[in-house]
């Protein structure tokens, strides 16, 4: 059985483990959304940035990248995501169904929200996103720097978000 990893933001770019494939793929009934606040990773707990997530959001599609895990790195790559991920509990790991750009369903790690934890921010506006995002910095760098990569990425691969896209268009504009 291979294993598959869901990734809709810096999994995009950075995986950070052994990938045998890559396919487009879409995750039913999540949004992704800048709904966390990050104090490890592009932020801290002075000054909190914000990170995206899968929130569960009924009738949602989020369309991102299947990873294949390479045969052999399983239990290696699990324990690597559950350090990088699971550093504040604010996401939850899930093994939830994706439907491939082929049309067939596999079912990969998914890290998604947790509605109930401190972190969780949803439903906050999309300019006060782009002036959290445009100063915070955090142990993986700027905040600016994640959401470029991830929209960039997203792009490269065929895929549009158009509130990521209004996001770095704005964030450029408040740090030029």
């Amino acid at each position: 059985m291979t294993m598959w990893v869901f990734g809709y933001g810096s999994l995009l770019w950075n995986p950070g483990f052994a990938v045998a494939r890559r396919e487009v793929a879409t995750l039913h009934g999540y949004a992704r959304s800048f709904c966390m606040s990050s104090i490890h990773h592009r932020g801290s707990e002075e000054k909190p940035g914000l990170v995206l997530a899968l929130d569960a959001v009924p009738g949602a599609r989020c369309a991102g990248l299947a990873l294949a895990v390479e045969a052999g790195a399983e239990a290696q790559t699990l324990d690597y995501l559950r350090e990088r991920e699971l550093i504040s509990s604010a996401y939850l790991e899930r093994n939830l169904d994706v439907e491939l750009h082929s049309g067939d369903i596999v079912t990969a790690v998914t890290y998604v929200i947790d509605p109930h934890h401190v972190q969780y921010c949803g439903g906050m506006s999309l300019e006060d996103q782009a002036h959290i995002i445009a100063r915070a910095v955090g142990g993986r760098g700027p905040n600016t720097e994640y959401l470029y990569n991830t929209a960039s990425h997203l792009s490269e691969i065929g895929l549009h978000d158009e509130e990521l896209d209004w996001l770095a268009r704005r964030v450029r504009q408040i740090t030029s």
